[in-house]
This record gives C-alpha cells, structure tokens and sequence, in this order.
C-alpha cells in the first residue's frame, strides 16, 4: 500500500502548482471539484461554516471523525468562517484578490446578495476564474430550484435507466451525478485558467448538476430524435452491446462477460467449446447477436452455470476475453493491481494517525499529481491562512473569533496523533 508523501507547501507540485483556489463549494460535488485541483497541486483554501461542511456528517465514523471528511477534504487548507456575516465577506474579499479561482455551489443569486458575485469580485480581480455549480445552472426557469445530485439524475433521465427493468429506477449508493459534475468543474476551471493565459481575463464556468448527468445519456439522445425510441432500464444487460451482461455460475455468484467484438466473440465461443457460435447468423456480427440477445444470453448462462467462478475467470483470461467478478472494497484491497498502481494510499491524519483512500488520478508522466495530507479539523488553518493572505494580526484573528466570525480550533487540536 503506497504512503503519501508528508505535506510541505513549500515544495508543492503538479501541474497546477502556484495556482490558489478559494474553494467555497460545500457537501460534495464543490469539495470534489477542489479536491482535484488539489490533487494536482493547486493551494486549495476551502472556507466552511463555523460548525463545519456538511459532509462532514456524511459516510462512516472512526474515532468520531467522518471517514468521507478526511477523503474529499484532502489536500486543502482549512478555514471556517461565517460569510453570513458582513465582516466574513469582507474576508473573502481580502482573500478572493489573492485567489486565481473561486468554486461555490450555492444556489444562484446567493452570493449576489453579499456582494460576492462574480461581478463584484471580478472588479477586485480581473483575471477570477468563478467555478459556480448548481443543479439547474445560472439561467434559466429551473434556475432557483434546490437541486441535489440525485435530482439532477432523476431530471436528466439517467436515473430512469438505472437499475431493472421490472423494478423502479435504482440509483448507485455514492453520490454519482456530484462528482460528474465536480470533475466537470475542474475541467471548466483549467480550461478557463488556460484560456486566461491568451487573454488576461477571467470567466465564468456555469457546471450544472442535470446538464453534467444528462450528457452521459449520449446514445440515447439522437435515438429518440430519429426513432423516438425511449431507453428504459435493461439491468446488467448493456443494450445494442452483446454478449455484455452479468451471468451466473455453479459456486452461486456471477461474473460479468465483455464480448460485443467480432473477434473477442469467437475467443469466447472457442473457451465455450462451441466454435460453431461465431458462424450461427443469429451471432455472426455484433448487429446480429444485439437482435437476439436473450438467446446468446442464455447460451452462455448455460456454460458459466457449469464452472465456478475462479475457474472462468482463468479460463477467460487465458484467452484475452474480458470478464471479472464483481469486486468489493475487500477484494479492492486485497488486490495486486491495486496495490501495484498505487490506487490505495495510506495519508497522514491528525486524528487517525493516518487513514486509506484512493489515488490520484489520472496519471500524469512528468507531473504527477500528489497526496499530502487528509481532511483535518474544522477551521484547522483558519489562523494561518487569515495572517499569510489577509495580513491580520493576532489580536484582529482573535476579535473576530470572539464575535463568531471565523473558528479557530484548539492551539493543540491534532498536535497528538491519537493512539488507537
């Protein structure tokens, strides 16, 4: 299992290196957007509300600190500071002149109620990149509705083929459409930083929730316009892709089988023993075998039901057909390839002594991006950041904690890695 490398701002890399972003996006597809940012160097200040991200509440609990939290907090400096407060918008302010990007995702309109709409900011700073996600985007009718991720997928349609087609639409059990749309953000914010470089100007990158859903209905958006053919939910079946399904085998678990090429098909027919299959017309070419899907289907369930599962999986390997398992987090980490990629990485944690999470990607030759340190406490960088970028003193940083402003944490809070 790979270690991250010990968080030293001073030797910082990656290609985003020397870039600074204001991340005030909260729960998860914001904190996403600035976590890859991070991941590849960006300095990442993200700003919570005095009693803490949303998502810190969200997925499993060690030792009484959010597992999630540490993750999709990584990287970052911390700060908490109340922007409901006129005097925390005054420090966003201080802190946006230094900043080449700012990520929120309140709802549109929000910020220009403080005074912290793009406008406003871009006259303190000219060259701001403005990541705004939302679920409906910043124009149109939909645009001041709530919108969490799985609404945006229920409204996109991508919801509507998730799952079996005989029960209601499933959804997966990870926040899916917020972090479409959290990488959608970081990409908009490099190619706005990118296009910066040619014209000295900032811009706006409106990333909306449905929007970023809806463009992985792709094949199904022309379908309907030509055929008005509707896509409904086909299980673990991909439609118009065949063999490509989930079948059973004689251990009682199941294994998933790619083989919609001609030539990976007649590999497959040959493991099966019925080289026959590749020259049936029902099968001879992906077309064909998508017409009579259920048939190859149940051809094929046939055979796997005869061999367990470890057996196939040799087998189908020998002969370059790709099929697998389905994993779980126990399998991922007991896995060479895992392991050998370096997608599972043991970081440095203040109150964990450390804590696993995924890798960086992708993978970058030259520049590769870097984890440092994993989410640490609320407001955890609050003094720090508020003295290098604002030029406050002790005494301002310390009024302001007292009047509610900002949170400052303990002075010893994660001195001590707890022993556990």
């Amino acid at each position: 299992m790979a270690v991250a490398q010990q968080n030293n701002e001073a030797t910082r890399s990656g290609p985003l290196a020397g870039y600074r972003v204001l991340e005030m996006g909260s729960t998860v597809a914001g904190p996403f957007c600035g976590r890859l940012l991070a991941d590849f160097g960006a300095e990442v200040i993200k700003v919570e509300p005095i009693e803490g991200d949303p998502v810190r509440t969200m997925g499993k609990r060690y030792a009484g600190k959010s597992l999630y939290a540490a993750s999709i907090l990584r990287n970052k400096s911390l700060i908490a500071v109340d922007l409901r407060s006129s005097e925390g918008q005054a420090l966003v302010r201080k802190l946006v002149a230094q900043c080449d990007v700012v990520v929120e995702n309140f709802r549109p309109g929000g910020l220009e109620k403080w005074g912290l709409g793009y406008d406003d900011l871009a006259k303190l700073n000219p060259g701001l990149v403005m990541v705004r996600i939302s679920g409906f985007g910043q124009t149109g009718p939909y645009r001041e509705r709530a919108g969490y991720g799985v609404i945006g997928e229920a409204i996109s349609g991508l919801r509507h083929i998730t799952g079996d087609p005989d029960r209601p639409p499933a959804r997966a059990a990870v926040s899916l459409t917020d972090y479409f749309t959290g990488l959608y953000a970081a990409f908009g914010a490099t190619m706005a930083l990118l296009s910066r470089h040619a014209t000295g100007r900032g811009q706006c990158v409106d990333a909306a929730l449905y929007e970023c859903a809806f463009s992985f209905m792709e094949p199904h958006i022309p379908a309907y316009e030509k055929l008005g053919y509707v896509a409904n939910r086909a299980g673990s079946r991909l439609p118009d892709s065949t063999p490509n399904n989930l079948y059973p085998t004689r251990d009682h678990s199941f294994i998933h089988i790619t083989a919609m090429g001609d030539a990976v098909f007649k590999r497959l027919a040959a493991v099966m023993q019925r080289p026959g299959l590749a020259d049936d017309a029902r099968f001879a070419s992906n077309l064909a075998r998508s017409e009579h899907s259920e048939a190859l289907d149940a051809l094929i369930g046939t055979w796997t039901l005869t061999h367990n599962l470890s057996e196939l999986e040799q087998v189908l390997a020998a002969a370059n057909v790709p099929a697998t398992r389905i994993f779980t987090m126990r399998d991922i980490f007991s896995d060479p390839h895992f392991k050998a990629r370096d997608m599972l990485v043991d970081v440095p944690d203040e109150q964990l002594g450390k804590v696993t999470m995924a890798g960086v990607v992708p993978r970058l030759s030259d520049t590769p991006g870097v984890l440092r340190t994993s989410g640490g406490e609320i407001g955890r960088d609050t003094r720090q950041v508020l003295t290098d970028l604002a030029g406050l003193s002790a005494e301002e940083i310390e009024q302001l904690r007292d009047r509610g402003v900002i949170h400052l944490p303990p002075v010893n809070a994660g001195a001590a890695i707890a022993a556990i």
